[in-house]
């Protein structure tokens, strides 16, 4: 019989912390059936003996790739022997061959390698491939921008949604990314970091939130500008609407998508890019082609869990009688991925033409929907029956559960990384930067079983130093840089590591706090960082300085009681002093602390004082340069609040030219030091 001791044992042995510190440093035990449920999606037995078995016979077997870092350190291969004879075929033709070495506790290791890339190890009849990665990815001055005009760069920051365009039919689009890439890269911006471009799901325009996506592989065909495919087609701006009326926009959209197919299905573009994006295209579109089939027909069979036995695999008999008995259907979602991936390709084109050296930084949620396509196409590399989260904070007190679904770290090595490899090139592909939402997640998450609450997790540790080799691997082959979303409760050292590893760490503004509460001088904020005055999922400038976050929350509820509420307004009235100090002590603001009421008038001086990062990147978000109230995301809230349904007020192409907002990111670029 296994003890709770067993389990716990079993459990570490399989990367599971059972004990965790919450945010106040009180340490917490993790309840058995969460470890007995992260085990079991895992796959491996609750019975101590069994589960050491297993991950025994992995760590001693040769897995599919070994990651290393060139230089002068070799590297462990898992059941060699000293002494073994290797051959190595190096990426581009070169060939070493010797012996194994003996490491300093008796394994074996393969020499240094001077050479980054995939290659091929051969062991008499075993063989295997080593990613060889540079110790640091591609870094700003690899890319000619550390100096961008004598000055530190800058870039700004835009929901894609937002942004509105000649023919965008009322949700933005890469072509209005383009038109704005143009219009900021004659200012001298460096690049402009995108929301979440990932796809959603076409069988139900309900569901828009760019961070719960069904794929991560593939795009969003809303976000789709049909004329950098197929040249000028028809379209409109849209309703003038503040607000995107999502489900309407998407019908219009995909009507005219398919309207488009019907005129375009054989242009030679499309036949080739169907053709070289191979079967992982195949299964998206099939997925795409069945979920609206499905759902379509009964709202109850949205998740395709609950689908027909037949169609649940992708290589199903069924599932194949399907692809041919609605071809067209399925071709219809691979030529709408054929217009997103041109449009994604024309907008970073756009941005490298207008000066830009670095472009578009994509960004990477940090998993998908469990109902999506990349879930029911991947489902031996992600974890069953759990999900993503975030465990009690001091602003989430019963922890979050972000309904995703996460890779295996225990399949990753199995597997030889090959769904994080497919992930990461999607990524990099048409970018010039990726930031990496919720980044600790290379080193761990915090999972949730089903039907348990947030609060009932654990954290599951991930290889991180596979995971940043080949994402520093990647990075140099697409030469473009990586960000690290690392807001929050980090693993300790991990700081560090992102430095070693030339991954830019995020510096916001309202976070830069001493324990006494004064503003950090922005001179002293990390050079290894990107220096920003918001996120998506917080307040704007002019929101934080009227407290609309804080009037949001109250209204809607979120807050347990009127008394947090009081105190909550108490210490922005408190936090509003100091930050006005920090801004007379940079030098950004003269005068007078401006009324709660004034936030216009004190955007120009947060964007000084921010500008002027010591960091090796700053980022202006677009709602910032316009001086908007609202955020684009209100955290903990689905429907009660308008989330990413907010558009700009002009022209993505003209909206620098406004001079007040013309003023604000002159001033912002100004306040760059020099490099």
């Amino acid at each position: 019989m296994t003890t709770d001791d067993d389990l716990r044992a079993t459990a570490e042995a399989a990367g599971i912390a059972t004990t965790w510190r919450d945010v106040r440093g009180e340490a917490k035990t993790v309840a058995p059936d969460t470890l007995r449920a992260v085990l079991a999606a895992q796959g491996l037995p609750e019975d101590a003996e069994a589960a050491k078995a297993a991950l025994d016979a992995l760590a001693q077997r040769l897995p599919p790739l070994i990651t290393m870092t060139i230089g002068p350190d070799g590297v462990h291969v898992p059941g060699a022997a000293v002494g073994h004879r290797f051959r190595l075929d190096i990426e581009g033709g070169d060939r070493i061959e010797g012996h194994l070495e003996r490491g300093w506790g008796g394994e074996a290791r393969l020499p240094a390698i001077s050479t980054p890339g995939y290659h091929r190890l051969h062991l008499d009849d075993a063989h295997c491939i080593v990613a060889a990665a540079p110790p640091r990815c591609v870094t700003l001055g690899d890319l000619g921008a550390d100096a961008h005009g004598g000055h530190l760069p800058w870039a700004l920051a835009a929901q894609i949604h937002a942004l509105r365009g000649a023919r965008d039919m009322g949700i933005g689009d890469f072509g209005a990314v383009a038109a704005l890439a143009h219009a900021a890269g004659r200012r001298g911006c460096a690049a402009i970091a995108v929301s979440p471009a990932h796809a959603l799901f076409s069988a139900d325009v309900t569901k828009y939130g760019p961070y719960s996506p069904s794929s991560r592989i593939f795009s969003n065909v809303l976000y789709a500008d049909p004329a950098a495919a197929l040249g000028e087609v028809p379209g409109d701006p849209g309703p003038p609407d503040e607000l995107i009326d999502w489900p309407a926009a998407a019908r219009r959209k995909l009507a005219r998508l398919r309207a488009l197919y019907d005129r375009a299905a054989d242009h030679p573009g499309f036949v080739d890019y169907r053709s070289q994006a191979g079967t992982a295209l195949e299964a998206h579109a099939r997925f795409e082609a069945l979920h609206a089939h499905l759902y379509g027909r009964d709202p109850a069979l949205w998740h395709w869990r609950d689908w027909p036995a037949e169609f649940q695999a992708p290589d199903s008999p069924g599932m194949q009688r399907f692809a041919r008995d609605h071809a067209p259907e399925v071709a219809f979602h691979a030529f709408c991925q054929w217009l997103a991936d041109a449009s994604r390709g024309a907008a970073q084109a756009a941005a490298r033409e207008a000066g830009m050296p670095v472009g578009l930084i994509a960004d990477l949620a940090v998993g998908t929907d469990g109902g999506g396509s990349h879930a029911w196409s991947h489902q031996r590399a992600i974890l069953p029956d759990v999900t993503v989260g975030a465990p009690p904070d001091i602003f989430s007190p019963l922890g979050q559960d972000w309904g995703l679904t996460a890779f295996s770290p225990l399949e990753m090595r199995a597997g030889g990384f090959g769904a994080f490899l497919e992930l990461l090139r999607a990524a990099f592909r048409h970018s010039g930067g990726v930031r990496v939402d919720h980044a600790m997640g290379l080193q761990r998450l915090w999972v949730v079983p089903r039907g348990a609450g947030p609060a009932e997790g654990a954290y599951l540790r991930y290889p991180i130093d596979d995971l940043v080799r080949l994402l520093a691997l990647e990075s140099h082959r697409h030469r473009a840089i990586v960000i690290g979303e690392d807001l929050g409760t980090l693993p300790d050292g991990f700081h560090q590591r992102m430095e070693q590893a030339g991954i830019l760490g995020m510096k916001v503004l309202w976070f830069e706090q001493e324990q006494d509460g004064s503003f950090r001088s922005p001179r002293h904020w990390p050079r290894n960082a990107t220096a920003m005055t918001t996120t998506h999922d917080l307040p704007t400038v002019v929101g934080w300085w009227q407290g609309r976050d804080i009037g949001w929350r109250s209204e809607l509820g979120l807050f347990p009681d009127a008394a947090t509420t009081e105190r909550e307004e108490a210490q922005r009235t408190r936090d509003r002093g100091a930050l006005w100090t920090a801004f007379l002590e940079s030098g950004a603001a003269t005068g007078d602390q401006p009324p709660p009421d004034q936030g216009v008038t004190v955007v120009d001086t947060a964007l000084a004082h921010v500008g002027g990062a010591n960091c090796a990147l700053a980022i202006l978000p677009l709602e910032d340069a316009l001086a908007m109230p609202e955020q684009p995301n209100l955290p903990g809230t689905v429907a009660q609040h308008p989330n990413w349904q907010r558009r700009m007020p002009g022209d993505a192409a003209t909206l620098l030219d406004d001079p007040a907002v013309a003023r604000r990111v002159e001033a912002f670029a100004r306040a760059r030091p020099r490099a």
